[in-house]
């Protein structure tokens, strides 16, 4: 790292109707660094970096980058000043290809006389994909062939090949597989090897630590400070985020405690062709069962094949009282439950409010002789949202407005309206931090506790140490080992059945 100023935000501010989300922020950030950029969920870094990005106008104030005042009004105006942001959440276009999403925006190079030369962008995309060690994945193929994963790795090419000066990364590592992030950190190092900047935001305050040089704090949409990353620990980070201590008390602390032997759900025999092999299980009345693996290992279909969503389903899922799943009607009529690790696709829509999110499953309940009471419906999606301490304007905020750790909330608040009694949470505290994150733990051992069951799906081995009370371990579709929990049971165990 060079003490040279690249980049020097003056003032940045930016509302949200009575929102203010970033509150007067000026900081400076040098070339050839890696800047940390925490904050709990709804801490303005989000809001601060898609207003460099051009995805949000800037309320207030500048960005200045080598010595000249920005004026950017989109993303491709950002690209072309030499920044570029890999979001959170997906940031491909579905019905385009590898390639046409990797230079969407840039296709100049491949066009002749105002005609696409197709053959000569997949060639290139697919050099590029090689040079990056993403072979495996296709050029000219539909972005849609592809899964989670793969697509952010197509990101982050489109971010990176025209070697930014900025490069924003917005929590791109939760999406990821331990080897993805890998060659994320690769990307990270390269650039800052190469006298360019990287911006990373992360949840993950360990890996902040690990990976940045210096790291900045934003706190209800206010810098607090900026520290160097090798000086600072976790802990030191959490105060500064939240304020004040945070208690070490994450996971549950009950050992030894029996679950009943009462089944509510039985899973037999189901395979879903290229993901599950035969898979089989029991869940029980009261219980928080985990389910880990490596990327690819097939826990992700768990949930999709117990909520009836997998098209493709061979083998049976049965609750006790005889029922098949077979389809996420008969499942929500069942009182089963299903948050997805693709949050902002599979789990709310985006671009409805509070209210029509919450109330989705329970639309049933709420309507007399068929017919929807609004003030009904409102002063229910009210009561479960403030049970959740949604942070919010009020119930018809877009959830598209909100902070990951917020959106979460509300699909949680959804389920737990309808009174949902088999939870099937895939990721449950994907990006979100650790304030939330503690909070969703505590309401999870409050359901154990009233006899509600939990399927978590987890890619956080800490996490599922910490809140299972039987944990399977999938590899290739199958389930390779089976623990119980146990203090003395610990990582290295369970990476031995995932590899």
């Amino acid at each position: 790292m060079d003490n040279r100023t690249v980049l020097v935000a003056e003032h940045i501010d930016k509302r949200f109707g009575i929102t203010h989300a970033v509150n007067d922020v000026s900081l400076t950030v040098s070339a050839g660094e890696i800047r940390g950029l925490i904050g709990e969920n709804g801490s303005g870094k989000s809001t601060f970096c898609q207003m460099l990005c051009g995805i949000y106008s800037i309320g207030g104030g500048t960005f200045t980058l080598d010595g000249e005042e920005l004026s950017i009004r989109n993303q491709v105006d950002a690209n072309n000043a030499g920044i570029a942001i890999i979001v959170q959440e997906m940031g491909t276009l579905s019905g385009l290809t590898v390639a046409e999403n990797i230079y969407l925006g840039h296709e100049g190079p491949f066009m002749h006389k105002g005609i696409k030369d197709t053959r000569a962008m997949n060639r290139e995309a697919q050099r590029l994909l090689d040079e990056y060690g993403f072979g495996r994945i296709k050029a000219g193929v539909m972005i849609d062939h592809y899964n989670f994963e793969d697509r952010k790795l197509v990101e982050i090419v489109k971010a990176t090949y025209m070697k930014p000066k900025i490069l924003v990364i917005d929590e791109t590592t939760t999406a990821l597989s331990q080897n993805g992030r890998l060659e994320l950190y690769k990307i990270m190092d390269a650039v800052r090897a190469d006298g360019r900047t990287v911006i990373f935001i992360s949840h993950d305050l360990g890996e902040v630590l690990a990976h940045t040089d210096k790291v900045s704090v934003l706190r209800d949409g206010e810098y607090i400070d900026t520290v160097v990353s090798s000086e600072v620990t976790e802990d030191d980070l959490k105060r500064l985020m939240v304020g004040r201590e945070i208690g070490s008390a994450y996971y549950r602390t009950d050992f030894g405690q029996p679950v009943s032997d009462e089944t509510v759900l039985s899973v037999r025999n189901v395979t879903v062709n290229g993901e599950l092999e035969d898979v089989s299980f029991d869940l029980h009345k009261g219980e928080i069962l985990g389910f880990g693996g490596l990327s690819e290992c097939g826990m992700h279909e768990i949930g999709k094949a117990v909520f009836g969503a997998s098209w493709n389903r061979e083998g049976t899922v049965t609750l006790a009282d005889g029922t098949e799943i077979n389809d996420i009607p008969t499942a929500i009529k069942k009182s089963i439950a299903y948050a997805s690790k693709d949050r902002d696709n599979e789990s709310i829509i985006l671009n409805e409010s509070i209210r029509n999110n919450v109330v989705l499953p329970s639309l049933e309940d709420l309507s007399n002789h068929g017919l929807l009471n609004g003030r009904k419906m409102t002063r229910f999606a009210n009561e479960q949202a403030k049970n959740m301490q949604t942070k919010m304007q009020n119930v018809n905020q877009f959830v598209s407005d909100l902070s990951g750790g917020n959106k979460q909330k509300v699909v949680l608040a959804r389920w737990l309206g309808k009174g949902s009694q088999i939870l099937v949470l895939d990721s449950p505290t994907r990006g979100i931090d650790v304030k939330v994150k503690q909070a969703i733990y505590a309401l999870m051992a409050e359901l154990k506790e009233q006899g509600r069951s939990i399927i978590m799906i987890s890619e956080e081995i800490p996490e599922l140490l910490g809140m299972s009370d039987r944990i399977l371990v999938m590899k290739d579709g199958r389930i390779n080992g089976e623990f119980q929990r146990d203090p003395d049971l610990n990582e290295e165990t369970l990476i031995a059945k995932m590899v």
